[in-house]
């Protein structure tokens, strides 16, 4: 096994990382892997060792990408070399992070999209009928909203993880830190009804997960992360919002209306899983500028002659 896939497996085991960006570790791994290729003079299919990449291939490598990506893609290529090399340190395959003392490019920091309550409210009341698949959704985008998770932790969700009686849920984030998080009436409502349903699908034979999971499709296997995204498209649509956005849309919205509303950032930090208090900062950014757009629509002097 080469020391990719080693670390690729890292990433799915260890760190808990999703199937999305584990594939997204691999490609950017491999288009370094060709362009050192190319840079060393290797042919196709040559075994690169690890001891010839240095800080000047690393470099030469950024200054290829500054021609066709945006500050934030080449970003990404960088981070996922230093994280590949930083387990070669850890596992002893090298001594040194070739990439590590590599500037990063600057890029402009985005603000996350956030829907305002009232879209949120029109959205949870999007899937109307009583079927099956009407009450599930009903669920799912009610326990989104009422806990912040993230896509990827709503999709593994187990009935195992569920404590209703409490209001709380079990929740297994990245690199498997796991935190518990509470939930609101409505979604514990929404979640019983939907369970009650659930018992009677008959469950896929061939889907292991089945028995388990909280979420099923109609052919009774656990519903997927992209299926989650694509009810969601057709939710808002039929909910009339037609802006751009995610799963992940409604984890900031979330956030941002709580603190909004008076919650400290340290408590939604708890909620939302983030290891570093800088990540939550950034829905600070969001309120105050919807506090600015606010004071410029409202202030007399503010306002354009």
């Amino acid at each position: 096994m080469s020391w990719k896939e080693r670390f690729l497996l890292y990433l799915e085991r260890e760190k808990n990382y999703s199937p999305k960006t584990v594939q997204g570790y691999e490609s950017d791994l491999e288009e370094f892997y060709q362009f050192a290729c190319e840079y060393l003079g290797l042919k196709e299919g040559s075994q690169l060792e690890l001891r010839k990449i240095d800080r000047k291939l690393v470099r030469s490598w950024m200054n290829r990408m500054y021609q066709g990506l945006s500050p934030a893609s080449i970003e990404r290529h960088l981070s996922s070399l230093r994280s590949f090399f930083n387990y070669l340190v850890k596992e002893g395959a090298v001594k040194y992070n070739p990439a590590k003392l590599v500037k990063s490019p600057k890029k402009e920091k985005k603000l996350p999209k956030v829907l305002s309550p009232d879209e949120v409210f029109a959205l949870l009341e999007a899937p109307s009928g009583e079927d099956v698949l009407s009450v599930r959704d009903r669920a799912i985008l009610e326990l989104f909203y009422a806990s912040g998770l993230r896509l990827s932790e709503l999709a593994g969700l187990n009935l195992e993880d569920l404590d209703l009686s409490q209001g709380l849920i079990r929740v297994m984030g990245k690199g498997k830190k796991e935190r518990v998080v509470p939930i609101h009436q409505r979604a514990i409502d929404r979640l019983k009804k939907w369970l009650e349903l659930r018992a009677s699908l008959k469950k896929s034979q061939l889907d292991p997960e089945a028995q388990k999971a909280v979420f099923l499709s109609r052919r009774g296997t656990r519903l997927s992360a992209r299926a989650i995204e694509l009810l969601l498209g057709k939710y808002l649509k039929k909910a009339g919002i037609y802006r751009p956005a995610t799963p992940h849309s409604l984890r900031h919205s979330f956030a941002t209306h709580l603190l909004d509303s008076g919650m400290d950032i340290r408590s939604i930090q708890e909620l939302l899983g983030h290891s570093s208090l800088s990540t939550t900062q950034r829905y600070t950014q969001v309120s105050l500028k919807e506090l600015m757009e606010a004071y410029d629509d409202a202030h007399p002097r503010a306002k354009k002659a």
